[in-house]
């Protein structure tokens, strides 16, 4: 049945919103959009059907390929509890370290607050971040060679996953596009999962940095288990489900404040 022109400006305006969101709930859109769930969730499903976005229970999420999310779209998503994460994660990176850094808008924030660190020698895989960093007197940047993501900077390929993998590091701090309901580290984008692959397998301690939004949320390809990183920085309203897991993998929850 084809939709009627009304559907149709419906999930163009549900599409925009999650482009500018990353993410909704089934009944925030009934409320925004003065109808049903039911007819919100007819929706997303047909949304969903051509690729659009990702379902998940209660709600969708954009789905990234080859239209990743703008980066200042991303960075207005948990803003403070991005802040606070970031604060939280620069007490846990020693000064006279090695450290890698992934893309992302949670790191970004957590760059920022190196700027009173002394020697740390840092590796990231984007152009963006290292140039918030590259004037701080106790900080060396280093980059690879790849293709810049025009979205956010983000530098992938083959030379860039070879470059990270030359390194043995004391620090990662990475962050993600969405933590599964089983524990899975997921992302959009398939060149950007191989060098934070490649981050995890050259460095002595894991840290990632993820605000309690991303749980529950679906992306379409796996980085690693939960139980392949050390440390998780989030904010207090973590659900339970994810601080079991946590506890049951042995990784250490640390909630910013």
């Amino acid at each position: 049945m084809t939709p009627s022109r009304k559907a149709v400006a419906r999930q163009t305006a549900i599409l925009k919103h999650l482009k500018q969101h990353g993410r909704a709930m089934v009944d925030d859109l009934a409320e925004m959009f003065g109808t049903t769930p039911q007819t919100i969730r007819k929706d997303l499903n047909a949304l969903a059907e051509v690729d659009q976005i990702a379902r998940f229970h209660g709600g969708a999420a954009l789905v990234g390929g080859a239209e990743y999310v703008n980066f200042s779209v991303r960075e207005a998503i948990a803003r403070d509890e991005k802040e606070a994460i970031g604060r939280a994660v620069a007490g846990l990176v020693p000064n006279n370290s090695s450290l890698i850094i992934n893309a992302g808008t949670t790191t970004v924030s957590f760059a920022r607050n190196l700027l009173h660190h002394v020697g740390l020698r840092v590796v990231t895989d984007s152009v963006f971040l290292a140039n918030e960093i590259r004037t701080f007197v106790g900080v060396e940047v280093m980059v690879p060679a790849g293709v810049v993501r025009k979205a956010d900077g983000a530098i992938l390929g083959d030379t860039s996953v070879d470059f990270v993998r030359q390194f043995r590091a004391d620090t990662a701090v990475i962050g993600v596009a969405a933590i599964a309901a089983d524990g899975a580290l997921l992302d959009y984008d398939l060149g950007e999962v191989s060098i934070v692959r490649a981050i995890i397998a050259s460095t002595r301690n894991v840290i990632l940095a993820a605000d309690s939004t991303k749980f529950g949320r679906a992306a379409p390809i796996n980085i690693a288990p939960l139980d392949q990183i050390d440390t998780l920085v989030t904010d207090a309203a973590c659900p339970a489900a994810l601080r079991e897991m946590c506890a049951a993998k042995d990784v250490r929850l640390v909630f910013a404040e």
